[in-house]
Formats: structure tokens, C-alpha cells, sequence
């Protein structure tokens, strides 16, 4: 089986594009909201510490101090952390995708408790309470004169629009197309090529593959076959060149001939000149 790490990137699908950027949006709503939250933190510890004066609730607006103050600094990390999460899905991380459905449950449903929370808690404001305690419609009132008119309607409308991308981002990672996208890549077969070593078992170091099966040197060629090229064919066969110096051959240049046999008549030769 081949190796698809070196393959070609896959395309992502608008789903996953899609989702990415409501990520995105959702950060940059917690950036906004934590801008909000540290433009009227101050304006609401000084209404809560005027409304409980003198009573055992005083201490609540230095607490709403600080609760406000860990709530921006979280709202901060979400931030960072949803941009990361839509980078990593648009590269197809399925251990991201896992991820932003933890979280982004999670803020579904602080912000859909939020807006619940405010929406009862306006609908159902009553009058004094017991002892010498401000009532929360008379906090309420005290709020809303301190704070900008503008205050109360962009935080809900950011509430919602916050509620509303998060589910959407949510469900489009669900769909089949991401699914695809987030699955992890099957290997390729491939037939492996002649003459190549098997994947896995590569050959030895030191001993180049060999093309093909030569025939094994030193045994002579059979006569009546053709020589194969790349080896000298075998001495008094038919056909060969003769060798000098052998019985029934001329003798090589520079050396005396045979002795002549008795009775046999040898001509004269003159001798080579050196």
C-alpha cells in the first residue's frame, strides 16, 4: 500500500469554511462583551454599594466587582481559544471538532441560561424585601439610570446573535460533507513495479538490484549455438580464430618453429629482420 502523507490536500468543504467563521464571530462577540464589561464594572459596583449601604448585603459590590472582572478575563481565553479551534478545523483536526462541541456546549448553555435568567428576571421584579434590603426591581432602576440607554439592548442583541452562531457552528460540523472532511485518509494500493524492491524490504545496502539473471561465467558454449556476447568462446572449437603455438598452428612471430620429423622436407626461411 502506498503512503498518502505526500498526497494532495484535500478540499474543504463550505461546511467546515462556514463553521470556521461563525467560530470566529463568536470570539470576536466575547472580545466585545469583555470591552462592555470593563466600560460599566465600575458604574456597577458604585450603584450596588449606594443600594446595600448600611446593610448585611454591602460586601455584594465588591464581589460583583470581582466576579465581573474573572468573567472578562475569561471571556478573553474563549476568544483565543475559538480562533484556534476554527484554524485547526479548517485543517481538518477531528481531536479540534471534539473540541469546539465541549466547549461550544458549554456556552450554550451559560448564554442561553444568561438570557433566560434576564428575561425572568425582568418579568418578575417584585417589590421590598424583608428588613431594610433594596428590592431587585429598585436595583434594577438604580442600573438603568447609571448606565448608557444603549447598554441594556446591545447586550441582549449580542446575547442572542452569540446563542445563535455557536448552534449554527455546531451543527454544520455535524453534517455528512464535514464528516468526510474530518475522516481520516484510507491508504492507496498500489501494484508494485517491476524490478523494484518490495515495499518495506529494501534492498541491502552495498548490493545493487540486479535487472535480470546473466548466465554464470566458466562454463563454455555448447557448439552449434550462437556465443553469448560478453564471453570468449572455447579454445579448437569450429570456426574460432586458431591460437599460435599450438599443435598443427604456425608459430608466433619471434619464436623457432616445431622440429622437423624424420624424413620430412622443410624449405628454407629466411630469417625475420629485427
Amino acid at each position: 500500500m502506498a503512503d498518502t502523507s505526500g498526497s494532495a490536500p484535500r478540499a474543504r468543504p463550505g461546511v467546515v469554511t462556514a463553521s470556521s467563521w461563525l467560530l470566529i464571530l463568536v470570539a470576536a462577540i466575547q472580545v466585545v462583551n469583555l470591552i462592555l464589561t470593563l466600560f460599566t464594572i465600575g458604574t456597577l459596583r458604585d450603584v450596588l454599594r449606594d443600594a446595600y449601604r448600611g446593610t448585611p448585603g454591602e460586601p455584594a459590590a465588591d464581589l460583583t466587582y470581582v466576579i465581573g472582572i474573572g468573567a472578562a478575563v475569561i471571556s478573553l481565553l474563549l476568544a483565543i481559544g475559538l480562533v484556534v479551534l476554527a484554524l485547526l478545523n479548517n485543517r481538518g483536526k477531528n481531536g479540534a471538532r471534539i473540541t469546539t462541541w465541549v466547549l461550544g456546549g458549554i456556552l450554550l448553555c451559560c448564554t442561553g441560561g444568561g438570557l433566560v435568567s434576564n428575561a425572568a428576571g425582568g418579568l418578575t421584579n417584585g417589590g421590598s424585601t424583608s428588613g431594610n434590603m433594596p428590592s431587585s426591581q429598585e436595583i434594577q432602576r438604580r442600573l438603568e439610570e447609571a448606565l448608557p440607554s444603549w447598554y441594556s439592548p446591545l447586550s441582549t442583541a449580542l446575547g442572542l446573535l452569540d446563542l445563535l452562531a455557536l448552534l449554527a457552528a455546531l451543527i454544520l460540523l455535524a453534517l455528512p460533507k464535514a464528516n468526510e472532511y474530518f475522516r481520516k485518509p484510507q491508504p492507496i494500493w498500489e501494484p508494485p513495479v517491476p524490478g523494484a524492491a518490495y515495499p518495506g524490504y529494501p534492498s541491502t545496502p552495498g548490493y545493487p538490484q540486479a535487472p535480470g539473471y546473466p548466465q554464470a561465467p566458466g562454463y563454455p558454449q555448447a557448439p552449434g549455438y550462437p556465443q553469448t556476447p560478453g564471453y570468449p568462446p572455447a579454445q579448437g572449437q569450429p570456426g574460432q580464430p586458431p591460437v599460435p603455438g599450438q599443435p598443427g598452428q604456425p608459430p608466433a612471430p619471434g619464436q623457432p618453429g616445431p622440429s622437423p620429423e624424420p624424413g620430412e622436407r622443410r624449405e628454407w626461411e629466411p630469417p625475420s629482420g629485427s
